[in-house]
């Protein structure tokens, strides 16, 4: 059975909704506070499964990530939250397990709880989007090593060679050039890849192949 902890600012909400899921639902309320840092003792002690975050508290990423730090293995879910892309990502970067929007029911509740257990994260198709938005921004500032496909047939040929440990002259000795050569190859290879070394080379070609 899933076992809750609720978190937050307004006592009759917080325990309000504790009684609403035990009656109707048949949780397990680990307890509540008002906020996560009171909250923290009982986290840590790992009393809750999920931890279910108000927010309208005045620092909700804080939080959140004070939440994370008393025990990571905690999910959290943010009720009430809006369709604010700013926000929701802030607290997707924090540790957010799953969004309820605010005009979700007891019973969707008892529902994302449900899918928490399964490994399933809530959301409504606008946070989804925004996530997503988010996840194309950061791979597109990402540093690529897509230059290894600019490698040439010769290039792809010595890389490999290395990536079987071979040395320079081992390559030579195999494809019948100078050692001159496959230097000036690896040297090529290295530039185009933008690694330091044979090895980081031989691991970038292997890894996009």
């Amino acid at each position: 059975m899933t076992c809750v902890f609720i978190v937050a600012d307004i006592r009759l909400f917080r325990e309000g909704l504790a009684a609403a899921l035990q009656r109707e639902h048949g949780l397990a309320v680990a307890g509540t506070a008002s906020n996560a840092a009171e909250a923290a003792a009982a986290i840590r002690a790992g009393v809750a499964d999920v931890v279910l975050l108000d927010t309208l508290a005045s620092d909700v990423e804080c939080e959140i990530r004070t939440i994370r730090a008393a025990n990571a293995e905690a999910k959290v879910v943010a009720l009430g939250a809006p369709d604010d892309d700013e926000r929701v990502i802030a607290w997707a970067e924090a540790g957010v397990a799953s969004y309820l929007r605010r005009e979700a029911s007891l019973g969707e509740l008892a529902e994302a709880l449900e899918s928490l257990a399964r490994g399933e994260a809530v959301c409504s198709p606008r946070i989804a989007a925004a996530l997503l938005r988010r996840v194309r921004t950061v791979a597109a500032a990402r540093p690529s090593n897509r230059a290894a496909t600019t490698l040439t047939s010769r290039e792809r040929e010595i890389i490999a060679l290395i990536d079987e440990g071979l040395s320079n002259k081992e390559i030579a000795r195999r494809l019948v050039i100078e050692v001159a050569t496959v230097k000036n190859h690896v040297h090529n290879i290295l530039d185009k890849l933008r690694v330091g070394t044979r090895g980081e080379a031989a691991a970038v070609v292997r890894r996009e192949a």
